[in-house]
Formats: structure tokens, C-alpha cells, sequence
């Protein structure tokens, strides 16, 4: 039953991407590439928001020590 529930899950997905590609059309690429760059943006901010964090918190232990 499991695999049943995967499998229109995965149906469901790839109707839907379907769809998407119908209704973009030829700007489909432009999308695409506004969504990975979109995320590539936020994933790096987030990932130099963690590297200050830590190297702040690395700065505050050293200088209370």
C-alpha cells in the first residue's frame, strides 16, 4: 500500500511539472534558472550568516577567556 501512496505521489509531481512546462513555455529556461538562482542566493546568505555566527560567538569565548 505504501508504494502505491509513492506512486501517486510521484504521478502527482510529474503532472504538475507538466503543466508547468505547458503553461511557461518558451520562457521556461528563464525560470528555471530565476528559481536555482533564487535559491543559490538565500542558501549562501544563509551559509554566511552561520559562518559569522559561529566566528562571533568563537570571538566573544576567546576574549572572555
Amino acid at each position: 500500500m505504501t508504494n502505491l501512496f509513492k506512486f501517486a505521489g510521484l504521478a502527482g509531481v510529474v503532472i504538475a511539472a507538466l503543466l508547468l512546462a505547458v503553461i511557461a513555455g518558451d520562457y521556461g529556461p528563464w525560470y528555471f534558472a530565476w528559481l536555482v538562482g533564487t535559491t543559490m542566493i538565500v542558501l549562501i546568505a544563509a551559509s554566511g550568516a552561520v559562518l559569522f555566527e559561529t566566528q562571533e560567538a568563537a570571538r566573544v569565548a576567546n576574549r572572555d577567556s
